[in-house]
């Protein structure tokens, strides 16, 4: 196994590999690569644990250990942040352990493994509306118990690796010990009972003035006290309107995203990501002042199209980085293979769409519930695939995540167009997640086009938490490209789960068109078609 030593780096940053493979051997080397051009290569000696890296131009990077013949020997993926982009990437996880003298080592190595820039610290707080109030040790409200002194080496622990730690505050929550305080803001149901969630916690209205400024005073003593670099806003999706004992109609549509300015306002240099549960109210909390665009989806965006489409309307409403949590309880009652086939379809259709997602934590554990506390231990071959698939996305994240990069598919593909398509042997291509086809989109990107090809092949319904099949023979694949004058386009082709890497492949013209014929498509492929300058 080789680390980088951070999530990301900053430009002036040292770049720093923990080579931890047993089997280097004399002649080896880390070949770094940059969407298919071998960048750099270091001499890796023997006894060497660490080897430092000269300063590389912001990008993903790709990091190989190879041997003096030129094999992988183990393989990960460095980011450099680039100063200009206005958001940094979030590939976000999660922690729920509190307990006196945890160890964290399984934690920081997860977030160097699988590049996490950000962690979650879930249901730390002492109460929902009371969050310090219980002392340095504590239980939870729900009886976990919570020592501060871990919290704040969580804290630190994140930092030391590059990464932020954002601690969970529910926007409108309050418990019974609380409540008489704030009852006279209770958001009524059609009985006239306050909206509650379970029987322990009711809600108010979440900008009204006074619980505002409680609130927002909670959350700076939270980050003077633990160090917390930012909070996750969380709400519960309903009610969407609701009226107080006072007859007061709250449209939360609205009020949500003043309770985000109002906390912005107030704590001006922490990192925010407010929850739009299920999508509500993406459409006016995208553009209010935080650093993410989140979703929790659930019924009705139960397939592979419904996340597609809910990334797409995120990205164009937000202009910010989209986290999608998408909590794949299959892994605790499905066999492991159907499973982690589920998983890789999610991560496709989210990657490929420009969003990341919210499963992983702890020292390697899944989110399977909206109950973080209940996650699920993944198998170590899960927490391999994870690596993979996180190392593609981070190497080849400037085809993959910027906002500048817009889907094509309807300007470019198809009989009418015939600028650029691919042909399977023996599966349909689809413009859209269909089961029984290859699910086909072009996106315009800064390096070129990009043709992403999700296999549907053997899918018989494209829900995304549900057991799947591995992925279908679809045949050969032919792509086509309409030739601009004499130059013949490079094309490249990435898989996750092959060599994870963006390889090129033999190119020839036939009439107006560049042709090639692709490697045999797993569950994601990702083919960059690159003319000259």
């Amino acid at each position: 196994m080789i680390l980088a030593s951070r999530s990301a780096y900053a430009v002036d940053e040292p770049i720093e590999i923990d080579v931890l493979a047993a089997d280097v051997t004399k002649g080896a080397q880390l070949r770094v690569d940059h969407l298919g051009a071998d960048v750099r290569r270091v001499a890796v000696l023997e006894t060497e644990s660490r080897v430092t890296l000269a300063p590389l131009d912001p990008g993903g990077y790709r990091v190989e250990l190879v041997n003096r013949a030129g094999s992988t020997i183990a393989a990960t993926a460095i980011q450099v942040l680039d100063p200009e982009r206005r958001f940094d990437p979030v590939r976000y996880g999660f922690t729920t352990d509190y307990r006196p003298g945890r160890d964290l080592a399984g934690l920081t190595q997860l977030m160097r493994r699988l590049h996490l820039t950000t962690i979650q610290c879930y249901d730390w707080a002492y109460r929902h509306a009371d969050l310090l109030g219980g002392g340095r040790t504590y239980a939870d409200a729900l009886g976990n118990p919570v020592d501060l002194d871990t919290l704040r080496a969580i804290v630190e622990a994140c930092r030391s690796v590059g990464s932020r730690s954002l601690g969970y505050a529910a926007v409108y929550g309050v418990g019974a010990a609380e409540w008489p305080r704030w009852e006279q803001h209770a958001l009524l149901d059609g009985d006239g009972a306050p909206y509650a969630l379970g029987d322990f916690l009711r809600v108010v209205d979440p900008a009204t003035p006074d619980w505002l400024a409680h609130f927002t005073a909670d959350l700076r003593a939270a980050v003077e006290a633990v160090g917390f670099d930012g909070f996750h806003l969380d709400q519960y999706g309903w009610p969407k309107r609701a009226v107080t004992p006072d007859g007061r109609l709250v449209d939360l549509a609205q009020r949500l995203p003043q309770l985000i300015a109002g906390v912005r306002a107030g704590l001006p240099e922490s990192f925010l990501i407010f929850n739009n549960v299920n999508d509500f109210p993406t459409w006016t909390t995208a553009r209010a002042p935080q650093d993410a665009v989140y979703i929790e989806v659930w019924t009705p965006h139960d397939r592979l199209g419904d996340l597609a489409r809910v990334v797409t309307r995120a990205r164009a409403e937000g202009g910010r980085p989209v986290v999608i949590a998408a909590y794949l309880s299959v892994f605790a009652t499905a066999e492991v293979a159907a499973a982690e086939q589920a998983a890789r379809l999610t991560m496709a259709t989210l990657f490929s769409h420009g969003a990341t997602h919210l499963l992983v934590g702890e020292e390697g554990r899944l989110l399977v519930d909206p109950y973080y506390v209940r996650n699920w231990p993944a198998e170590t071959s899960t927490i391999d695939l994870l690596a993979r698939w996180y190392d593609f996305l981070v190497a080849h994240d400037e085809i993959l995540l910027p906002q500048d990069i817009y889907d094509v598919t309807g300007a470019y593909a198809a009989g009418y167009n015939d600028d650029v398509d691919v042909t399977f042997a023996g599966t349909p291509v689809s413009g859209d997640a269909q089961a029984g086809t290859v699910w086909r989109r072009v996106t315009a990107t800064a390096y070129g086009l990009v043709v992403h090809l999700i296999n549907l092949g053997s899918v018989s319904d494209p829900l995304w938490d549900a057991p799947q099949p591995p992925p279908g023979v679809t045949g050969a694949g032919r792509l086509r490209v309409r030739l601009m004058g004499a130059s013949v386009p490079e094309i490249l082709v990435g898989d996750p789960d092959a060599a994870g890497r963006l390889e090129p492949v033999e190119v020839t013209v036939a009439g107006t068109h560049a042709c090639a014929t692709l490697p045999q498509l797993g569950t994601w492929q990702v083919v960059l078609i690159r003319w000259g300058e």
